[in-house]
């Protein structure tokens, strides 16, 4: 590993942490249903680094929530997302070519109706 990539994770683990110690109240609501196992029994992460290369520099995104047993990104969507549809739909593609499926709900969806969101998830697993 070089000593580019030993800075890239140690930047990406900092980052990571940042964003679980300031969750919105959407994440914090979606974790309370999927950590500890409680969601079909898969294993899912919080603010999860997702390394790539993209055009010749290594770089990552952090996944609002991924499982590694599912190869799943769970992704959700606040306001800003209305103004970077084309980032997002370039980062969804990225992360498409590692053979991980991004599924996308926003904030509301997870306040208003949780189990609706759970169920369309587990009909994608």
């Amino acid at each position: 590993m070089s000593l580019n990539s030993i800075k890239l994770r140690r930047a990406a683990i900092i980052r990571c942490r940042e964003l679980r110690q300031n969750q919105t109240p959407a994440e914090e609501l979606f974790w309370e249903g999927v950590r500890n196992n409680k969601f079909n029994n898969l294993k899912f992460y919080r603010q999860y680094p997702i390394f790539f290369d993209y055009l010749g520099k290594e770089t990552f995104y952090v996944a609002d929530f991924y499982c590694h047993q599912a190869k799943l990104v769970i992704e959700l969507d606040g306001g800003i997302h209305q103004k970077q549809k084309d980032k997002d739909n370039l980062r969804t593609e990225i992360i498409g070519i590692k053979g991980i499926k991004v599924l996308r709900f926003n904030n509301e969806e997870i306040l208003k109706n949780i189990n609706s969101v759970l169920k369309r998830i587990e009909s994608q697993i």
